[in-house]
C-alpha cells in the first residue's frame, strides 16, 4: 500500500513538474514490485496521479485564456489563426479531441503537458479530458511497470 501511495504522490509531482520524470521512478519502483498484478496496480496509481496533475495544468490554461495577457497575445493575427484552427478542429468533434489527447497521454507525442494546456485553452470538456488522460496514462505506466517486472523477474 505504501508503494501504491508513493507512486500516486510522485506521479502528481511529476505531472506538475516536468523535471521529475515518472519513467525513472517507475524503473526503481518496478524493481520493488513483485508480479504482474502489482505492476498493473502501480500503473493505475501512476495514471491516476498523472491525471490529477494534468488537471491542474488544464485548469490554469482554461482560466488563463481569458486573461488580459492571453487576449493581447491572441490579438496577433498569426496566433489568432492558429487558435481558431484548433478550435475549429476540436469543437463539436469529441472523438477527434479525445484521440489526440489519448495519443499524447499514452505515447507522449505531442507532450501531454502541452496538450493539457491546449485542452484547457480550447475548453475541452472535462468529461473527455479526464478519462482520456487517465486511461492513456494508466496504460502507458502499466506497460512500463510490466516491462520492468519482465526484465527483472
Amino acid at each position: 500500500m505504501i508503494l501504491w501511495l508513493t507512486t500516486f504522490a510522485f506521479s502528481i509531482a511529476s505531472a506538475l513538474l516536468p523535471f521529475l520524470p515518472i519513467e525513472v521512478y517507475i524503473v526503481g519502483a518496478g524493481a520493488a514490485s513483485p508480479g504482474a498484478a502489482e505492476a498493473i496496480s502501480l500503473g493505475i496509481a501512476a495514471g491516476a496521479g498523472a491525471t490529477v496533475g494534468k488537471i491542474v495544468w488544464y485548469e490554469i490554461a482554461r482560466r488563463g485564456v481569458d486573461s488580459r495577457w492571453a487576449q493581447k497575445k491572441l490579438s496577433s493575427p498569426k496566433i489568432r489563426a492558429g487558435y481558431e484552427r484548433w478550435v475549429e478542429r476540436t469543437q463539436g468533434r469529441p472523438v477527434y479531441a479525445a484521440s489526440i489527447m489519448f495519443i499524447a497521454a499514452s505515447v507522449g507525442i505531442p507532450p501531454l503537458l502541452v496538450m493539457a494546456a491546449v485542452g484547457g485553452i480550447l475548453k475541452m470538456p472535462m468529461w473527455i479530458f479526464v478519462p482520456t488522460v487517465f486511461v492513456g496514462r494508466s496504460l502507458r505506466f502499466s506497460l512500463l511497470f510490466l516491462g520492468v517486472d519482465f526484465a527483472l523477474h
